[in-house]
């Protein structure tokens, strides 16, 4: 979920100078543009710099619109539970002494700890108090992460789906970077290298849609979502944003696959990807930041479209990411999860074939069957 949609970050990001909005070609020559072939349709109809999605531009609605609604509304309404979500308590110990279990730990929002053939990949790692470039004003978290940074195992690959805020945060990138044993790797997407070298991180590789690389012996791929990007009213679609496909390599004893959706509206890109991977044991979804539509629909799905997401994905699991950490939207900040079930239940699925944890919660992903059960509360 962007920053900006807030009126309050929006404000703070007319004066955001902690980001930087860098060149989407900064890694290429000058020269080499002239002579290599022509750059691919989400490259912004060939400009210099900036990006698009697959199926279309998002459509530029009314801030203040909504702003005002807001106001008049009395929107968002506090979650029935008074923002008080329960609190699971991952074994800590273990999770950092295992390097062999599949497993999965939902930290907080797209924040996530997976496990997989004895790798620790962490996605959009954000630890800080505020999805702000401020730690006095923004966004503010309203449950705690389930994890600490210090709690966490030595992380091998950190993925990043884009630059908005709850989803780049640059202090956990900085404590990340100086983790004890070695810095991890981090995967990013185009434009975004620059930004983590002024960050002081080296040890970074960035990748178009459809790219593929290698890390800690895992085959792995950045994929297309239906979103945008942008630190400052300034730096709007200069980087680019993204989804990770994650596989075990051809032959491994323990095959698995995991696909990280990152931020996204609903578009055909997500029956492309089921088509060409051919499904995953495992994908976590964003089901909230949705309301209202008129506003989000091109940019974050709700749980009825996550659930069309995990349909053409042709996951065996999924679980839903993106809800209960920021109250960043319109709907209350516990409804996500009832939206979902009852999407599960009018789509004729089992009830756990796509659900949520609880922050904190730990859960062991079998690899012959993808079920999945929990191992830490």
């Amino acid at each position: 979920m962007r920053l900006l949609s807030s009126s309050a970050a929006c404000a703070l990001a007319l004066f955001a100078g902690c980001a930087s909005g860098t060149d989407a070609h900064s890694d290429e020559p000058a020269s080499a543009t002239a002579s290599q072939a022509p750059q691919p349709l989400h490259h912004a109809k060939h400009t210099s710099s900036g990006y698009e999605n697959n199926y279309g531009h998002l459509p530029r609605e009314s801030l203040l619109k909504w702003r005002w609604e807001r106001f008049t509304q009395g929107l968002p309404k506090p979650p029935a539970n008074g923002y008080r979500f329960p609190m699971a308590h991952p074994d800590i110990a273990w999770l950092q002494a295992n390097r062999t279990e599949n497993t999965l730990t939902w930290i907080g929002h797209a924040s996530a700890l997976l496990q997989i053939d004895g790798v620790n990949i962490l996605t959009d790692p954000v630890f800080s108090e505020r999805a702000s470039p401020f730690s006095f004003a923004g966004p503010k978290r309203r449950t705690p992460p389930g994890l600490t940074l210090d709690e966490l195992p030595h992380i091998d690959i950190v993925l990043i789906s884009h630059s908005h805020y709850d989803h780049l945060d640059k202090p956990s990138i900085e404590m990340l970077n100086r983790q004890t044993g070695g810095a991890p790797r981090f995967l990013v997407p185009l434009g975004i290298k620059q930004w983590m070298n002024d960050a002081g991180v080296t040890n970074v590789e960035e990748l178009d849609w459809s790219d593929e690389t290698h890390a800690a012996g895992l085959d792995i791929w950045f994929v297309p979502s239906q979103h945008w990007s942008a630190r400052t009213p300034f730096d709007r679609a200069e980087t680019l944003w993204g989804g990770w496909v994650v596989k075990t390599p051809a032959g491994a004893a323990h095959p698995y696959s995991f696909y990280f959706a990152g931020d996204t509206g609903y578009s055909p890109d997500f029956r492309d990807i089921g088509a060409r991977f051919g499904g995953f044991d495992l994908a976590l979804i964003p089901i909230g930041a949705y309301d209202p539509r008129w506003f989000m629909r091109a940019q974050h799905v709700d749980p009825e479209e996550a659930v069309r997401i995990f349909q053409d994905v042709h996951a065996k699991k999924a679980i839903g990411i993106h809800w209960g950490t920021f109250e960043l939207t319109d709907e209350p900040l516990d409804e996500p999860p009832r939206r979902l079930a009852e999407a599960v239940r009018r789509a004729g699925l089992p009830a756990d074939a796509f659900t949520v944890l609880t922050h904190g919660e730990t859960i062991h992903l079998e690899t012959s069957n993808s079920s999945a059960a929990t191992i830490g509360r």
